[in-house]
Parts: C-alpha cells; structure tokens; sequence
C-alpha cells in the first residue's frame, strides 16, 4: 500500500510552494544565464540571448517576461535598419545586484525538496508530484475558465499546451493514431527531475487537472520523459 501525505507528515501545500518556487527568479539555470548575460552585454536581443543560451527564441521571450515582471530586467526599443517593428534591447535595472543571496535560498529551496523526495520514498514522492500537479491544473483552468461548451480533447489539449508554455515548458501539441499529446521542449525543473524523476509526475498530473477544471472528455493520461530515459517529455491522453 503506498504512503499518503499525511502518514508523512509533510503539508503539501508547503511542497506545492516550494516546487512553484524553483520556477521563479533565478532558480532556473537558462534564466540566470540570460540575467549575467546582459549584466555584461547590455540591450542583447532575444535572438542574441537564444543563441548564447542555446534555446529557442520563444523560451527565452519566457525567461524575459518573468525577468521582466518581477523588476529585475527591462528593454528599449532598438531602431532597425529595415521594415518592421523595432527590436527590444534588453538590459539588467540593477547591474549591481549581487545575486549570491537569491542562489543561496534556490540552493536551499532545492536541498530541502530532494530531501522531502528522499524521506518519502519513490511510490510516495511520485503520488504527491501527481497530485500537486493535479491540484495545480485544475487552479490553472479555472483562472483561464471553461466556457459554455466543454471541449473535445484536441481544442482542450491545445489550450494547455499554451498554458504550459506561458509557465515554462515550451510545449506543443502532436496527434497520432486518434491520441492527442503534448510535448514540453523545456523542463522549468531543470536539474532537479533528472536527479529526481518522479518530478515529472506532475506534468501528468498539471495535465490532468487542467482537462478536469476545462471539463474536457477524460481519458487515461500517461507520460514519458527525458528524466527517465524516454525520448521526449510527453503527455498523451
């Protein structure tokens, strides 16, 4: 029988807090990558930055709109030499901030969820990521609101692959063999799922919250990830 939440007395609120939290700021390694870039290269471009970080554009334009929200970075409009919108230059608001602080408390923030994972074990640890993704989509669906109509599985699917990639997963949609599927093209849990793969559990439970709370038909949602050796991140319903 596996271990529920409360036989290990470990409120999964606090769990839900603490693995939202790695997604912010600095926890991620691309976003800390593209903040000490301009840092040293200020009014970089999104194309610049997705070439240095070797991502795509559009998780980059991600990482900025984070950066960006939470007051650490800004842009200007670069005037371009040919037809079309300007560029934004992006730069740092504070090029003096130190930012060993905030490394040190996503540093603490992640021993202290490897060490939850360790205590509760695999079966344990796999559950409680399913459900705080469950619980976490079905919250993600009810602020973006059902409509009128339930949707059939492919419009529904296509909405949370846009969801998704607002939150950090670069997702998109695939359709084979009647079966719809996202693919996530980036992990916002980075290093941390391949040290501990039952993190990708909440993908399959983010997925399933959100078809609930979209009141989409329901069909068995199951996962493969790169964290476990499968080829692609991919959630299938």
């Amino acid at each position: 029988m596996s271990t529920s939440i409360s036989e290990n007395n470990l409120d999964p609120g606090l769990f839900a807090a603490k693995v939202t939290s790695l997604t912010h700021c600095f926890g991620d390694n691309t976003r800390r990558k593209i903040y000490l870039y301009l840092r040293e290269n200020p009014g970089a471009t999104a194309t610049e930055l997705s070439r240095h970080c070797q991502v795509h554009a559009n998780v980059v334009r991600h990482h900025l709109e984070r950066l960006t929200e939470s007051g650490y970075v800004t842009f200007d409009n670069v005037p371009r030499t040919t037809v079309g919108r300007p560029a934004k230059g992006y730069r740092v608001v504070d090029a003096g901030l130190v930012m060993d602080g905030s490394m040190r408390r996503d540093a603490l923030l992640v021993a202290l969820l490897e060490m939850a994972l360790e205590r509760l074990g695999p079966e344990a640890a796999e559950s409680m990521s399913h459900d705080v993704g469950v619980e976490y989509g079905r919250t993600l669906a009810g602020n973006v609101g059902a409509g009128d109509s339930r949707p059939n599985l492919k419009a529904a699917m296509e909405s949370i692959a846009g969801i998704l990639t607002a939150h950090g997963f670069a997702a998109h949609t695939e359709e084979h063999d009647l079966e719809q599927s996202i693919v996530s093209d980036n992990c916002p849990f980075g290093t941390a799922a391949q040290h501990h793969p039952v993190l990708c559990a909440v993908d399959r439970g983010l997925i399933s919250g959100m078809l609930d709370g979209l009141g989409a038909e329901r069909r068995n949602v199951t996962l493969t990830s790169r964290a476990r050796g499968d080829d692609a991140c991919r959630v299938t319903a």
